[in-house]
């Protein structure tokens, strides 16, 4: 048994997010541990089977006052008859803690809260006060009060933790009356003690998922748009309006806000729109969106925010912007290219939102793994998003065996970190939603319990402590580890503070300060994918190329930027559904935004003649001008078609444009033509997809043609020369030695060929120089 935690050994073993809920609901569900039907916990290590020896489920719903400083105490809570066979005059009393001793260690606060059944350790029944509850059918239930529980009664007289235990006595089978069942709790006792508090800190988390989306609506403002209007309901009288409540009475406080839902929250003050479902990937237009609604909700929250975070000796941590999910990022992420520099700007745009909005300083170094769990890699990615201060879930650097004591929460990690340890059992107790009396009661009796047992384990030597409740801390659990942390401060023996305080406290050399290589399998399969973080990561180069046609580039650059963060969020982990629709989301705007300028398809073009016209269009259906494009034509048959030179495109918004490329044919019949927009610049690249047509090419008359033709020509030429030379040489009386020679031929003499003669030679270069001047 772990004497610092009260947990068994095997408790330190890596659990996942679902056994540790269920393991915190179980214990909290029945007011601490019963010995009836249900299974029950402690803290997530011992399940408490059912017995049908002890068929009486007993529920503490309230202890009051939670402390045995006054003359006396009133117990309230319910009964219900788990068993098969009807209870017979159950009634129920307290016991006195036995032999009136406090219990000594942590190891006993668990050992009391796993028992399984009624033991001698539990004590014995007062004499009064009882109350008899008349007949229980199974599955039925009853109520109680034991009013005025005198301390004295009790014997409680030390200072110390003791076991306050309710007994419920009947039968079953007409015998005599024995137990039939028991609830436990715990009852501190201050008595004047002077030991040193111990400084406790809480994270008071303020975040949920994201709902801004890439899209804005086309107008100028470019109103936002938001994928819902859940939130209204969180920001009156829900959830996040009741954490804001709670929060403010609480003393030294640490608010760790989410500046993402900050901005959203601000958004919602101005006139903004939700879309519709299932249009998610389009643009927002009127049709496709609705007004949302709240506008009076954003506005009231926002400064009852204000007011809560501004309060004296309280503190405000922006995580980095939209809380990006580092271990999925450092297991599956961190060598892709851009992710470091999203993370650090997510860091720097995370503080100056959150000043803005609040109007108040914000610590901005700090990181909050999923559930605090940690491993080396994860702390590397949190230091290159700032993360100096890491929120750890003590299960993941479990203390030694040997340390008699629980130490402060803050110890130095390597590489400039320091890790702030939250105490697991401490922790585990605010996991769950305890959404009921029972729930709340034994979860608050247990932190007093567990805290007092802290603070004397070193009396004279002041200790720090971390709590840190999960990101989706509800309305009950809040409540409960609000009235835990006003009784013991009332107690005395805590003494809240911010965790700037317990950060910077000296380190207790005893404390374990290695981070751990490896990380649980069920977080692990949680996590966002590889293929998921590196398609996000690919909305980046889709976008940069975007950019560089926009004229207004802005209007676009900042909500895909954001979104991209979001689509990392930490939040998805409770909500993948929904992460997988808002990446999907982001994704199918994006490829909509770059195929909205483009070149619509062709069908075969009819080229008459050698010389012709090439229409080709290209159309924008943004709501911005573009530029910095041109079109290209290419031929995949150059010597049967040629087109003209690339075209510059400049297109303003919503409209088309036909380009005039000259073409050159030298044969008839279909020629594959492909148009293709690309960028201008040093870096040019293709924009969008290629459209393929087919141009078929009629009327050209074919080369050989001119060629056997200006051949004739010649000959006939020649034909007629020939014929005129010979007349005259007889006119002459010339003998003509050769009538098949040419008249004007010089005779060959010996050894010589036939001269040549270059008036009969056929020039190609002429004729097809003829070829283009007729045509």
């Amino acid at each position: 048994m772990d004497e610092r935690t009260g947990r068994s050994v095997a408790g330190r073993v890596l659990r996942g997010r679902r056994t540790a809920a269920r393991a915190a609901a179980a214990l909290l569900a029945g007011g601490l541990i019963t010995a009836a039907a249900t299974p029950a916990l402690a803290l997530p290590d011992l399940v408490v089977t059912a017995s049908p020896d002890f068929p009486a489920q007993v529920e503490i719903t309230s202890v009051t006052p939670r402390t045995a400083d006054g003359g006396s105490v009133t117990i309230t809570g319910k009964i219900t008859n788990s068993g098969r066979s009807t209870l017979k005059s159950p009634s129920v009393a307290v016991r006195a803690p036995y032999q009136s001793r406090p219990l000594k260690t942590r190891s006993d606060l668990n050992l009391v809260a796993t028992r399984t059944a009624p033991v001698t350790q539990d004590g014995a029944d007062l004499p009064h006060p009882t109350q008899d509850l008349g007949d229980l059918e199974p599955g039925r239930s009853a109520t109680f009060t034991l009013p005025s529980v005198a301390v004295a009664d009790l014997e409680i007289k030390s200072a110390g933790v003791y076991e306050l235990a309710v007994d419920v006595r009947g039968t079953t089978d007409g015998q005599k009356a024995h137990s039939v069942g028991i609830g436990r709790t715990f009852l501190p006792h201050q008595n004047g003690s002077t030991a040193k508090p111990t400084q406790l800190s809480v994270v008071w988390p303020i975040t949920h998922s994201p709902d801004l989306v890439a899209q804005t609506m086309p107008d100028n403002d470019q109103m936002p748009v938001l994928r819902d209007d859940s939130l209204v309901g969180e920001l009156v009288g829900g959830r996040l309006d009741q954490l804001v409540t709670i929060g403010a009475d609480l003393p030294g406080l640490t608010w760790v806000i989410d500046p993402d839902l900050l901005d959203t929250v601000y958004a919602m003050t101005k006139p903004y729109r939700v879309q519709k479902p299932g249009t998610g990937g389009e643009s927002a237009r009127e049709d496709n969106t609705v007004p949302g609604t709240g506008k009076d909700a954003a506005t009231a929250w926002l400064a009852k925010l204000r007011t809560a975070v501004a309060k004296a000796g309280d503190q405000v941590v922006s995580l980095p912007y939209a809380d990006p999910d580092l271990a999925s990022i450092a297991h599956n992420g961190a060598g892709l290219n851009g992710m470091d520099t999203a993370l650090r700007k997510a860091s720097t745009a995370g503080q100056v939102t959150a000043e803005g909005r609040l109007a108040v300083d914000v610590k901005s170094n700090v990181a909050w793994p999923y559930q605090g769990w940690l491993d080396k890699a994860t702390a590397a990615t949190a230091g290159t998003a700032g993360g100096q201060l890491l929120l750890v879930n003590g299960d993941s650097m479990p203390e030694s065996r040997d340390l008699t004591y629980t130490p402060s929460a803050a110890r130095p990690v390597g590489n400039g970190q320091t890790a702030v340890v939250a105490d697991p059992t401490v922790s585990a107790l605010f996991q769950g939603d305890l959404a009921t009396d029972t729930a709340r009661t034994g979860a608050v009796q247990r932190f007093l319990a567990e805290t007092m047992m802290i603070t004397g384990q070193e009396p004279e030597h002041q200790r720090t402590l971390l709590v840190l409740p999960p990101r989706s801390l509800t309305t009950g659990t809040a409540t409960a580890l609000h009235d835990a942390v006003l009784g013991a401060r009332s107690g005395g023996w805590i003494a809240p503070v911010n965790l700037e305080t317990v950060a910077t406290a000296a380190a207790d050399p005893s404390a374990n300060t290695a981070v751990p290589d490896g990380y649980s399998r069920e977080l692990a399969g949680s996590e966002l994918s590889a293929g998921e973080l590196a398609d996000t990561m690919a909305v980046q180069d889709g976008l940069d190329q975007l950019m560089v046609i926009l004229t207004q580039p802005q209007r676009v650059r900042g909500p895909f930027s954001a979104a991209m963060v979001r689509s990392m969020s930490t939040q998805w982990r409770d909500q993948p559904k929904a992460g997988s629709q808002y990446r999907v989301g982001v994704h199918n705007y994006l490829d909509g935004l770059r195929a909205a300028v483009k070149v619509p398809s062709k069908a075969t073009v009819t080229l008459p003649g050698d010389n012709a016209t090439l229409l080709v269009s290209v159309k924008n259906d943004l709501t911005q001008a573009v530029g910095n494009l041109e079109l290209r034509l290419t031929s995949s048959q150059l010597n049967r078609l040629n087109v003209g030179d690339k075209q510059p495109v400049v297109l303003d918004a919503m409209t088309s444009r036909t380009f005039r490329f000259p073409a050159e044919a030298q044969v008839n019949g279909p020629v594959q033509v492909t148009a293709q927009l690309w960028t201008t610049g040093p870096d040019a690249q293709k924009y969008g997809a290629p459209v393929t047509f087919t141009v078929e090419v009629t009327s050209v008359s074919s080369g050989v043609w001119y060629v056997i033709g200006g051949g004739l020509v010649l000959m006939v030429l020649a034909g007629l020369r020939f014929t005129l030379q010979r007349r005259k040489r007889a006119a002459n009386g010339e003998a003509d030695e050769d009538p098949e020679r040419p008249a004007d031929a010089p005779a060959a003499e010996d050894g010589d060929g036939p001269a040549a003669d270059p008036q009969a030679s056929v020039d190609p270069d002429r004729v097809a120089g003829d070829e283009k001047v007729d045509h």
